[in-house]
This record gives C-alpha cells, sequence and structure tokens, in this order.
C-alpha cells in the first residue's frame, strides 16, 4: 500500500518509524511547525527530520485546509492514512481521499477521553488502565469505528511519564498490526458506543493549579500527571509559585483549613487537603519535593523551616 502519514511529535515520530520500516511505501508526510506551547516542546521528536532523513518529501502545516494540500494529496494517489498526533480536524476532502480512508491512532482508549492530553487527564481521574486505540477517522472528534485497542495498567505509582513511555512502545505494534489487517482485507471495524464518550480540551497553566479543597488522594494524582518533564503542579506561598514536585498521601489524618502547612511525617511536610478537612477525617497531602520560581529544587523539610501559613491557589 502507499500510505501518508500524518503526525507530530513523538507520537507520529514512533508512527513514521514503524511505516519506514514496513513493507508499504510513505510518498508524503504532513506535519506540523514546531511550536512554543509548553506541551508541545515536550516529547518532541521530530518527524520533518526523520521524514528527511528516510528522503521522504514534508508538508508543513498548522491546519489542512489550502488547495495545495489536497492537491499533492491526490497526486501521490494513497490507498491509505494513517495520522497520530495530529492537533487540528482533517475534512472529509482529506480522510475519505485514500480507498481505505484513514487511521487515526489515538492514546486512550476510545471512546472515552477523546481529545487531547489523555494520559494526564486519566491519571487525575484515577483510571486503573489507559491505552492506543486504532480506529477509523470520520466527521466526529476521535469517534470513528475503532480496528484495535491495546491497554496499560495504571500502578499505584504511576506518574504520566511512566504511563507515556508504556503507551508510545504500542505505537509500533499496533501500526504494523492494524496495516496488515486492512492490507489483507481481514480488519473488522466496531462501532465505538457514543453514549460513553468524554472529550477532554488541552491543557494550559490554569489546570496545573493546586485547589486545597480538592481530596489528598485526587492531589497525588495531579502532582504525578504533572511529573517533570511536563509542568508541575503549583501552589502559592508567601505570594510566590511553589510548584510541587513529588508528594503522596500522608499517613495520618489531619483537620484542619486546607492548604495548611501543617506538620512533619517523615521526609515529608504534610499540607492540610480536603473540602470538608475540618472534620479530621481527611488525609493530607505529604510533599516532599519542591520547586522555587527560579528552578532550585529542595526537600520540603528543609524549605518549610517552620510549620503554620498557608499554600494558596493564587496570590496573597
Amino acid at each position: 500500500m502507499r500510505v501518508v502519514m500524518f503526525g507530530y511529535q513523538t507520537w507520529g515520530h514512533r508512527t513514521l518509524q514503524a511505516l519506514l520500516d514496513s513493507e508499504h511505501d510513505v510518498p508524503l508526510v504532513v506535519t506540523h511547525p514546531r511550536s512554543d506551547h509548553a506541551y508541545e516542546k515536550i516529547w518532541d521528536d521530530s518527524v520533518a527530520d526523520l521524514a528527511a532523513k528516510h528522503n521522504v518529501p514534508v508538508l508543513l502545516r498548522n491546519r489542512p485546509g489550502d488547495p495545495e494540500l489536497l492537491e499533492t494529496l491526490k497526486s501521490v494517489e494513497p490507498d491509505l492514512i494513517v495520522a497520530n498526533n495530529w492537533r487540528t480536524w482533517l475534512p472529509p476532502e482529506i480522510f475519505d481521499l485514500p480507498r481505505h480512508g484513514t487511521l487515526n491512532v489515538h492514546d486512550s482508549l476510545l471512546p472515552t477521553y477523546a481529545g487531547f492530553s489523555p494520559l494526564i487527564w486519566a491519571l487525575i481521574n484515577g483510571e486503573p488502565e489507559v491505552g492506543v486505540t486504532a480506529h477509523r477517522m470520520d466527521a466526529d472528534l476521535d469517534m470513528g469505528d475503532v480496528l484495535l485497542r491495546r491497554t496499560v495498567a495504571v500502578g499505584p505509582r504511576d506518574t504520566a511519564a511512566d504511563l507515556f513511555r508504556a503507551t508510545v512502545a504500542l505505537i509500533a505494534p499496533i501500526v504494523r498490526e492494524s496495516l496488515d489487517l486492512i492490507a489483507s482485507g481481514t480488519a473488522v471495524w466496531t462501532p465505538q458506543d457514543r453514549s460513553r464518550a468524554s472529550f477532554f480540551h488541552k491543557r494550559a497553566l490554569e489546570d496545573s493549579r493546586i485547589d486545597w479543597t480538592w481530596p489528598a488522594e485526587d492531589l497525588d494524582r495531579l502532582v504525578r500527571a504533572q511529573c517533570d518533564p511536563y509542568p508541575n503542579a503549583f501552589t502559592h506561598h508567601r505570594g510566590k509559585p511553589l510548584r510541587i514536585v513529588e508528594a503522596a498521601v500522608s499517613e495520618g489524618r489531619y483537620g484542619g483549613t486546607p492548604g495548611r502547612i501543617f506538620i512533619r511525617e517523615g521526609d515529608a511536610v504534610v499540607i492540610v487537603a480536603g473540602a470538608d478537612a475540618r472534620t479530621g477525617r481527611r488525609h493530607g497531602l505529604a510533599v516532599r519535593r519542591v520547586r522555587t520560581e527560579d528552578g532550585t529544587e529542595y526537600a520540603a523539610t528543609d524549605y518549610f523551616r517552620t510549620m503554620g501559613g498557608y499554600l494558596t491557589a493564587r496570590p496573597t
């Protein structure tokens, strides 16, 4: 088959490598220009550089609506388009152009967590597993018929970086198997249950802001979901931003006001958490490492020299 690839960052890079390693011909690659968006500078293996290394023509586009792109696609006569981490909607004149349509590879277990940053959102929400879905693209975002799904269990201390590494390793095998099924005419496409669909937006700075009324269990997952190299979950201390680098749910239960810098517990400092923390039935967030605005990292027990005072969502 002749397979055109639409993709970006490491997800697109792994997809293109799988196509290049296959028996299929890759006549064209379409990718986005490099971006200064904080999340798009992470896992940013270059699709364009990989294509150029293998002498595959590359088109750079932010959006795919121009006539030149459509004419170029028609000229290469693809049998299939494979997309992974293409950041904008593809119109039907593109995704329906090849005789086998467009296979989209998405890093969630569709129909849940369609859209953006699915691993981060899934970890924050305490999902027991994540994964990768290969499905046929249609007019609705990430809602086309499913060809293959592969799952990864979420461990009790997994971070978003752990889940990225586990799911990105699934890209090459799921692409290879999907191509084999499509080329052999044995692909079975299963409609998604749209009543279970959930759609998530791109993450931004506001989404990393800590709300101390969340239960400690939720805050622990937020910190792990915003681990390095992602922009860390952050709060404010004495009017200045403070990033929480490492934390866990406290062993003890602590009562009081959310955000109170309360007590040392082992190698951590416990921050009172939970909307009903006043009852004393909630665990706190045991903070182990923090990072200040200038990038300096501290053990929490070194940074918080005395107990008392508050961490707040915004400067006070």
